[in-house]
């Protein structure tokens, strides 16, 4: 006779207990399964908010280029300065030190499908005047893709939330942030296998156009990650791997103060004879045109991009607020 045999016959005499007799225990029991499970997709949301947005909380928003120097009108000083020595550092170096601190990184919690990627943006000419709220831009992105927002003109009020993919998010055929996002985290940790991966996965238009197009290409691949609103921490490690094997960039030797007092890391790579821009390279040898990214000292985190064009910042395109909402419209 087994356990459970004995157990029934020591209880065979007992009264069964009715439904009513068991009502006020169980109800006691699902709340508390449920205020559990509420606790649980708190601390989730605050998770994912501590990893996904460290570097976009302490963002000020910038529409001018950056400028090297001085205390120009507008500007603000940094609470704390990061101790970091950029002289002398070459792109590779620095890429590869940026790596490694994402590597140690947490991963957090990735969004629900149906979950909404909240970015505010800042883009404008070099001005050297702060940023005006007018070039400040609100979007709200459904982390499945499956829903997209409708962006009315201005002084209409209210947005529009539209069935169905957006064709593309940009110059690249990644249909949702989730598709980025988990791309990104299967990406190698190595950045030979990065760009094998990248190259694979051809997610930007290649050109045959000009004696720089393979080059070009591989940047291309990396620079439209690098725009993706959220990135796990291993996923960017691997693609600074990748671009450190590029040629044709550099570092700014110091930190870099923006017109709002912000300090980057600028890593500038010159775009040259592709077929983007097929005019020569200047006497002194520097490219016509180059792009930049910008990247926050204290997180290794991308925090905007800029175009040069003949040595003047022709654009400049920063993340103020990254944040994961429930629906279109809301604010962190």
């Amino acid at each position: 006779m087994d356990e459970m045999t004995e157990v029934r016959a020591l209880r065979a005499q007992a009264p069964v207990p009715d439904r009513a007799r068991l009502a006020a225990g169980r109800a006691r029991l699902t709340d508390a399964a449920r205020a559990g499970e509420r606790r649980r997709a708190l601390w989730r949301r605050r998770e994912f908010a501590i990893v996904a947005v460290v570097a976009a909380v302490t963002a000020v928003a910038v529409t001018a280029a950056l400028l090297v120097g001085g205390t120009g009108r507008g500007r603000r000083v940094q609470p704390t300065t990061p101790d970091i020595d950029l002289k002398g550092m070459s792109a590779h170096d620095f890429l590869e030190r940026a790596a490694d601190a994402l590597d140690k990184q947490p991963a957090g919690t990735e969004p629900t499908g149906k979950q909404w990627i909240y970015t505010m943006t800042a883009t404008g000419p070099d001005t050297g005047e702060p940023s005006p709220e007018d070039s400040k831009r609100e979007d709200w992105k459904r982390y499945d893709g499956e829903r997209r927002v409708y962006q009315p003109a201005a002084g209409h009020p209210g947005l529009k939330v539209v069935r169905g993919r957006a064709t593309r998010l940009g110059l690249d055929d990644y249909d949702s942030p989730r598709e980025m996002y988990r791309f990104m985290a299967a990406l190698p940790a190595d950045g030979e296998g990065t760009l094998r991966a990248l190259r694979a996965r051809n997610a930007v238009e290649d050109t045959d156009a000009g004696p720089g197009a393979k080059a070009w290409n591989d940047y291309a691949e990396i620079s439209a990650l690098l725009q993706a609103d959220l990135a796990p921490p291993a996923g960017l490690a691997s693609l600074y791997r990748a671009l450190a094997l590029l040629s044709d960039q550099r570092i700014t030797g110091h930190l870099v103060d923006t017109v709002t007092g912000r300090k980057v890391v600028v890593l500038t790579h010159d775009v040259a004879g592709v077929g983007i821009d097929l005019r020569p390279r200047k006497a002194d040898g520097k490219a016509r045109m180059a792009k930049q990214t910008l990247i926050d000292p204290r997180t290794y985190r991308v925090v905007g991009f800029g175009t040069v064009v003949d040595g003047k910042v022709a654009d400049i395109d920063e993340c103020v607020t990254t944040a994961v909402v429930d629906k279109a419209g809301e604010r962190p």
